[in-house]
C-alpha cells in the first residue's frame, strides 16, 4: 500500500498554506495520483502577488523532501523566464536539473536507467509563467513563445534527448506533472473591466465591507474565478495549444482579513515568529496585541494586489525603530498594541498626502 493519501498532503501543506484550501486540494491529489503512476492532471494556479502561489509550490517540494518516499520525489521548481533564456532550448536545462536530483536522492548505486525512470516520472513547478505570453499588446514577445514551446516539448514529447555527462540521453517527458502559477495582473484587469462594465455578465456594484476593526468600506464583490474564460488567457497571450495541457485550472482565493491574521502568527516561519527569534536573541519578549493584530491584517487588506506581502510592509513600519535598539533601557518584554499600529499607519498616510 502507498504510504501517502491526499489527505496527508493537505494536512501538512495547511500548517504552512493558509486561505488557499481548494488550490492545495487539488495539487495533493495531483501529487498523491503522480507519485502511484495514475494520470494526473497538470495545474495552473492563477492568483494575485501574494496569494501563495510560490509558498504551495515550496511547501510540497520541502514535504516531499522528507516524506520517505525516494526517487519518486524528484522535484525541480524554476522561473518560467529561465526557460525563456535557456540557450539548450526545449527544456533541457530542466531535465538536466531533474538527473542530478536523481542522483542525489537514490545514491550512487543507482543505474542510469533507474536515473531516468526518475526524470520521467518528475515534478516540475513553475513559477511567473505569466510572464512568458506570447504576445504583449499586439507586439509578439519571441521570448515567451521559445518559453511556452519548450514546456509544450516537455508536456508532450515521449523521446526529449539532453546531455549527460557528455553524452545524449533521452527520456519520455510526457509522464511529468507540471505546476504552473502565475499572477496574470493584466488579465485581472481586463477581466475586472469586463465585469465593471457588464460585458456579458450583470455590472457589479460597489458593497459596503465593515472591518474586524470596526472600519468601514466599499469594495466590489470581484472574484476571477466567477469571470475568468478561456479566451481571457488567450487574449493575454498564452496560446490554445498551451493551455489545453492544463486540465485543472485553480484562480486562487483573495486572502480575507482573517486570513491575514493567520498569516501573520501561526506558520513556523510566519513574519511575527521570525521576529521574535530577532528580539529574542537580544534576551527580549516581543509580544502582540489581539487589537494590534487586527489593526495590522485589516491594513493589509486594504492593499488588494499585495496580498501575504502587504504584511510585511504593514509591520515594518511599526517594528523598524523598535529593532534598532531592541532592550532601550533594559527592557525584556515589548507588547505592539493597537495604537502603535495606528500611529505607523498615520504616519504613512500623512506622507503620502505631502
Amino acid at each position: 500500500m502507498f504510504p501517502l493519501r491526499p489527505k496527508d498532503v493537505f494536512d501538512e501543506l495547511q500548517k504552512t498554506v493558509l486561505g488557499q484550501d481548494e488550490a492545495i486540494r487539488e495539487i495533493s491529489v495531483a501529487v498523491v495520483k503522480h507519485l502511484v503512476g495514475h494520470p494526473a492532471p497538470n495545474i495552473l494556479l492563477i492568483g494575485n502577488s501574494g496569494s501563495g502561489k510560490t509558498t504551495i509550490m515550496r511547501a510540497v517540494e520541502h514535504f516531499l523532501m522528507r516524506s520517505g518516499v525516494g526517487g519518486l520525489a524528484n522535484v525541480v521548481r524554476i522561473n518560467a523566464n529561465v526557460l525563456a533564456e535557456e540557450r539548450a532550448g526545449y527544456g533541457k536545462l530542466l531535465l538536466g536539473r531533474l538527473y542530478d536530483n536523481a542522483k542525489s536522492l537514490m545514491g550512487a548505486g543507482a543505474s542510469r536507467q533507474e536515473l531516468l525512470g526518475s526524470v520521467a516520472s518528475g515534478i516540475v513547478f513553475i513559477d511567473e509563467v505569466d510572464k512568458i505570453r506570447a504576445n504583449v499588446g499586439s507586439q509578439p514577445n519571441v521570448r515567451g513563445i521559445v518559453a511556452q514551446e519548450a514546456l509544450l516539448t516537455l508536456m508532450e514529447n515521449e523521446n526529449v534527448e539532453f546531455e549527460v555527462e557528455g553524452e545524449t540521453v533521452s527520456v519520455n517527458s510526457s509522464g511529468m506533472l507540471f505546476v504552473t502559477g502565475g499572477a496574470f495582473e493584466d488579465l485581472y484587469d481586463s477581466v475586472l473591466r469586463r465585469a465593471v462594465i457588464g460585458q456579458d455578465v450583470q455590472p457589479m456594484k460597489p458593497v459596503v465591507v465593515v472591518s474586524a476593526s470596526g472600519e468601514v468600506r466599499e469594495e466590489l464583490p470581484f472574484q476571477l474565478r466567477e469571470y475568468l474564460k478561456y479566451d481571457d488567457l488567450f487574449r493575454y497571450g498564452m496560446t490554445p495549444q498551451f493551455i489545453s495541457r492544463f486540465e485543472s485550472i485553480v484562480v486562487l482565493n483573495d486572502l480575507t482579513e482573517k486570513d491575514l491574521s493567520r498569516i501573520f502568527v501561526e506558520p513556523d516561519a510566519s513574519i511575527f515568529r521570525t521576529s521574535r527569534e530577532y528580539f529574542t536573541r537580544f534576551g527580549v519578549d516581543l509580544q502582540i496585541t489581539r487589537g494590534a493584530l487586527v489593526a495590522i491584517a485589516w491594513d493589509a487588506s486594504r492593499q488588494k494586489r499585495l496580498g501575504a506581502r502587504a504584511l510585511r510592509e504593514t509591520f515594518r513600519r511599526v517594528i523598524r525603530h523598535l529593532e534598532f535598539d531592541p532592550n532601550d533601557g533594559g527592557q525584556r518584554v515589548i507588547t505592539i498594541d493597537e495604537e502603535m499600529v495606528k500611529s505607523s499607519m498615520s504616519n504613512r498616510e500623512g506622507a503620502l498626502k505631502r
